[in-house]
């Protein structure tokens, strides 16, 4: 008799018959090896050769994550061309896969397997829940809206809010993950957002790197509508044409269906980490605009085979040829007296002749850029306008017909680049000339400038001096030893590789004088005074009398002499003037990118910033820093970190700006001031004493009576700059809503963040900017333009956290699309209001 949760019995020797009893045998014979041992070979390979499987119980069964890898090789096993087939049966349903899933979605820092399968059991992710999982995902019954909670708002009228458990969550991310290894690759290179290393920051340096000489551009602007039951159906037959999965296509529609997918195009909710997203959104957008960016890539290449045609096409003979093109301007040229000097070298130089016989000053080509973050898509064309006219119909048109999308046509207008700000990503967008993007310096830097440079040679010059000193003395040092060796008679032992030595410092020092020489200018000069003084050969009266060989080997002398030593000390010394003058070096290509390139300046709306600092309380109608009465409740270390995590936020999403500079003034000032007025008026002091206790940069003093900084120091902020390439969270899901921290933690008992058991727990009430300021975010006139806003059924939830990730939440690196919705209580938050 063997116990494996239920008692079988089973007599060794016995035919194996039904699948259970093979089951059974498989285990005993590698779980025991006394029955093991027991076993003839051929009962052995009888079970062994059978494909059966089985579910074993926790404490037996071994899980193990896989690797990018690994997993990418899974997926691609699926393919036969041209479509994927049985993802979900053979990919999504394994143990192990879902495993994976619930590992990306942990927010703790462990990585070991044991660590991953502890917490997922102690989560309700056991083999008994995979176990159920798999087989439902392979028969295609699982419960989408049994794993849905559901929050109400306070407001009687307000729209409910659907999120997923974090079992439902695991399912997601494993859904995400296999369409992210089928479509990343198909994806277009100017599709930006929920792409690995394809984010806010890589899009704005593509867009300030590659877009070249616009003249016209526009941003399509959808309106605010939900993703219809229309659009689902489009969904999935765009999935269709890569995926032959039945099961994933159905299993995709019902998380539309359970309203626990919000997809929300026109709307500001996307791409913020706010709770009524998640990380399925952007992949399945990136899918649905896949067909209109494919759109996009065709009209860019049909322009450039038309560039390319109009620039072969023309013949000889014709008026437009290059031959008589060139002719004709070089013609005007020489005959325009009242051009000045510059512009004609320039003019000349631009039409001189490319390799392939065309002038480059006319020829311009007509380009076409396209740039995509999500449901954000910016346009730009260097053509005309009636070309952009005609290229936003066509886009209007396939996004409205073939992709049932609503466009805002009064939004989405044609703008001058160059006279016109365009807003995309929260940036302003403008084509200026290079010479405002990057001034020329002025008086006072030049002078600097150069004085820098004096002292660079100064200190060169004393660096050589010293050196010669030392080779010197220790040139007598050597000498001596020398000379003391010889005297001694010590020389001659072959024990003292003296010679050798000497031989290997002279040769490196006549290197060093010889090159010292050659970049000397008095040096060559003296020595060529002193060979070429007199000159008698060249007499011809001389000359005649002598032999040609000795005449020959004189005039080879003297051209070797000027060659090397005949420099002229006046020339060098203006030319060492002329390096220390870099505006007399760069004017000439400063002018030529002026006239003939644009750069794109990308701005931080910084009238927006002071808006949203004036919403959200930090600053008053004058622009001056207050406290925010409503942070007092909290303790000094998390009003802090709240005020770091929203500096911290502003200045990642917008150090990639030119204007970064009045970002940071921003940062420093009014953040900074407005966190030491609360915690002066949290203790009821002045501000004086609040800088003289936490200083500047509010530091604090931990258990251990160690210092800890939390704000951005002021030098830090001070060297930060366009460095990394990253996709920062934009600063709304912290400035829309604040914490209040509750005195008892009530009925919870774990942390809320995903994959996390602690108990020791924390209790914060939710408070939104929107409601505490009683003002719509569809209202543009009162809310702030591209701000964000939290679903208002968070409104005054309570959210139980530990003390890790309260912190993680306070300073911005959790957000709340990061917490486990899966005990909230409705009944018990209201009870508590």
């Amino acid at each position: 008799m063997v116990t494996l949760g239920c008692c079988i019995i089973y007599r060794l020797g016995k035919p194996i018959s039904s699948k259970q009893d093979k089951s059974l045998l498989h285990f005993i014979a590698f779980r025991t090896p006394a029955i093991r041992a027991q076993m003839d070979s051929q009962m052995y390979f009888q079970f062994r050769r059978s494909n059966t499987t089985m579910i074993l119980p926790a404490k037996d069964f071994v899980l193990k994550t896989l690797s990018q890898d690994k997993f990418q090789k899974l997926v691609k096993s699926r393919h036969t061309y041209p479509k994927w087939r049985n993802l979900v049966e053979k990919v999504l349903a394994r143990p192990e896969v879902l495993l994976t899933a619930y590992e990306k979605l942990s927010v703790n820092s462990s990585t070991k397997v044991d660590d991953i399968v502890a917490r997922a059991a102690n989560d309700g992710i056991d083999c008994l829940w995979l176990k159920n999982t798999s087989r439902q995902l392979k028969e295609g019954s699982f419960d989408v809206k049994g794993c849905c909670v559901e929050v109400m708002p306070l407001r009687r009228k307000g729209e409910p809010l659907v999120l997923p458990n974090l079992k439902l969550k695991v399912v997601m991310e494993a859904v995400r993950m296999a369409l992210e290894a089928v479509y990343e690759p198909r994806f277009v290179n100017f599709a930006y957002g929920g792409r690995v290393g394809m984010g806010r920051h890589t899009a704005l340096r593509y867009i300030k790197n590659y877009v070249a000489n616009p003249t016209w551009w526009f941003t399509v602007a959808f309106e605010k509508e939900k993703f219809n039951s229309e659009r689902v159906r489009i969904l999935a037959s765009i999935l269709v044409k890569k995926i032959e999965d039945k099961l994933l296509v159905d299993l995709i529609c019902s998380f539309f269906q359970a309203n626990v997918l919000n997809i929300e195009f026109g709307g500001l909710s996307l791409g913020r980490g706010f709770p009524q997203e998640n990380s399925l959104c952007s992949i399945v957008i990136n899918i649905y605009l896949d067909f209109f960016d494919r759109e996009i890539e065709n009209v860019r290449r049909k322009v450039d085979e038309e560039n390319l045609a109009r620039r072969h096409g023309s013949k000889p003979g014709d008026p437009t040829s290059p031959e008589l093109l060139r002719e004709c301007v070089l013609n005007d040229i020489q005959m325009t007296e009242s051009m000045s000097s510059l512009r004609i070298w320039v003019q000349k130089k631009r039409v001189q002749q490319n390799p392939e016989g065309l002038p480059v000053f006319f020829y311009k080509p007509i380009k076409v850029y396209a740039c995509r973050y999500l449901d954000e898509i910016l346009i730009a064309s260097s053509g005309s306008k009636e070309l952009t006219l005609e290229l936003k119909n066509k886009v209007v048109e396939f996004l409205e017909g073939n992709l049932k999308l609503r466009v805002n046509q009064s939004k989405t207008a044609i703008h001058n680049a160059i006279e016109e700000k365009i807003e995309f990503l929260g940036m302003e967008l403008q084509a200026v000339s290079h010479s405002k993007l990057f001034p020329p310096m002025s008086d006072k830097a030049i002078r600097a400038w150069k004085k820098l440079i004096i002292r660079r040679q100064a200190r060169a010059q004393e660096k050589r001096n010293a050196q010669e000193t030392i080779r010197k003395r220790t040139g007598m040092k050597i000498l001596s030893r020398v000379l003391r060796k010889l005297r001694d008679g010590d020389l001659r032992d072959p024990q003292i590789p003296i010679v050798p030595h000497i031989n290997r410092n002279f040769k490196v020092w006549a290197q060093e004088v010889v090159k010292s020489f050659l970049q000397s200018t008095e040096d060559r000069w003296s020595w060529h005074r002193q060979f070429t003084s007199g000159r008698f050969l060249t007499i011809e009266a001389v000359r005649d009398q002598l032999p040609q060989e000795l005449l020959d080997a004189y005039d080879q002398f003297q051209e070797k002499l000027d060659k090397y030593l005949n420099v002229d000390i006046r020339s060098s010394i203006i030319e060492t003037d002329r390096r220390t003058q870099p505006e007399d070096k760069n004017n000439a290509q400063q002018t030529i990118k002026d006239l003939t390139k644009l750069c794109i300046k990308i701005h931080a709306p910084i009238e927006l910033v002071r808006q949203a600092l004036r919403l959200g309380g930090l600053i008053n109608s004058m622009g001056r820093p207050q406290p925010i009465k409503l942070l007092i409740p909290l303790e000094d270390e998390e009003i802090i970190l709240w005020y770091a995590g929203l500096g911290t936020r502003w200045l990642n999403y917008f150090c990639c700006c030119h204007n970064f500079k009045m970002v940071k003034k921003i940062v420093n000032y009014h953040l900074r001031f407005s966190c030491i007025l609360t915690l002066a008026e949290k203790h009821e002091t002045t501000k004086h004493e609040a800088i003289r206790h936490y200083t500047k940069d509010l530091k604090l003093a931990d258990m251990n009576g160690l210092e800890e900084i939390h704000f951005p120091l002021e030098n830090k902020i001070k060297m930060m700059g366009d460095q990394n390439l990253a996709d920062p969270k934009p600063v709304d899901g912290l400035l829309c809503l604040t914490f209040i921290r509750m005195l008892s933690d009530g009925v919870y008992s774990r942390c809320w963040a995903q994959c996390c058991n602690k108990t020791d727990i924390v209790l914060y009430r939710i408070r939104l900017l929107q409601i505490r300021q009683n003002i719509n975010p569809c209202d543009e006139k009162k809310w702030v333009f591209g701000l964000g806003a939290i679903h208002e059924a968070l409104d005054r939830k309570c959210l139980p956290l530990c003390a890790e990730h309260s912190k993680y939440l306070l300073s911005g690196q959790l957000t709340l699309q990061d917490i486990d919705y899966s005990f909230i209580s409705t009944s018990y938050n209201l009870a508590l209001m």
